[in-house]
């Protein structure tokens, strides 16, 4: 059960790299963390280590493109005292196939997962969110919601559409006890980001990093998103923008090869 006063934030996609980085630094910073995604293994894995660390933390298989599972989800939730922080994870890359022969599938898998999904879990728990009296809605975009490159076309468009609808909500509730944050990563590396994106092709995952010193990694990121979400009720971090040094751009990167 979670202690009076603790807050409580929901993180999507919380199975591997940047979700379970951001639910181990949220729990850390005396959150009781709701970790959420399909694979209900490494979301219960998860929950039981930060809880045999001492933290609190609960686990719950989600797919956020399902809107009836997101529904019964938000209602599961009506047992806690108030849900205060939504980290809007759940997302990723299919492909890198120029715009001409791109597959409808990935593009339509990513936008339903990065734009509907968010879509979906935000409009589920907004409710609740502004009952608590002190909501953070955040979503987790790309430096791809930004600016466009070569062979991005899909999941560009995708972030694109997450960054638009994180932008327009804060117009929308403006005025209501919710923030809007916005963390847009540039190179990520994790165990999984660039090989799911290959369907698994290990060796063009391995190229996407060749030869960068340091591209960022999940507790990176994760870092940013604890800072801002735990930043005074009266701030607001709309948009933050994080590359490694390596990158200054999406399609400028420093490699020593």
């Amino acid at each position: 059960m979670t202690a009076a006063g603790t807050p409580i934030a929901v993180i999507t996609g919380a199975s591997s790299g940047i979700g379970a980085a951001t639910a181990r630094q949220l729990a850390t910073a005396g959150y009781h963390v709701i970790v959420t995604a399909r694979r209900k293994d490494r979301i219960e894995a998860l929950a039981a280590e930060l809880t045999a660390a001492g933290q609190r933390a609960s686990a719950y298989a989600l797919d956020v493109t399902d809107r009836a599972a997101v529904d019964a989800f938000a209602a599961e939730l009506d047992r806690f005292p108030s849900v205060n922080v939504l980290i809007n994870n759940a997302g990723g890359a299919l492909g890198a196939d120029p715009v001409a022969t791109g597959d409808p599938a990935d593009w339509r898998r990513m936008y339903e997962t990065n734009v509907l999904g968010t879509l979906n879990v935000t409009q589920a728990l907004l409710p609740a969110l502004t009952a608590s009296g002190d909501g953070t809605v955040l979503v987790l975009s790309s430096t791809a919601g930004l600016g466009t490159y070569e062979g991005g076309g899909g999941y560009v468009a995708a972030k694109h559409g997450a960054h638009v609808l994180a932008e327009t909500l804060r117009l929308e509730i403006v005025g209501t006890p919710v923030r809007v944050i916005e963390i847009a990563p540039g190179m990520v590396k994790t165990e999984e980001f660039a090989t799911t994106r290959f369907h698994g092709d290990t060796e063009k995952a391995a190229k996407v990093y060749a030869g960068v010193a340091e591209p960022l990694t999940a507790d990176d990121v994760a870092d940013t998103i604890t800072w801002a979400v735990t930043r005074p009720s009266h701030v607001n971090i709309d948009l933050l923008v994080v590359r490694p040094r390596a990158q200054a751009s999406n399609s400028k990167v420093h490699r020593e090869l």
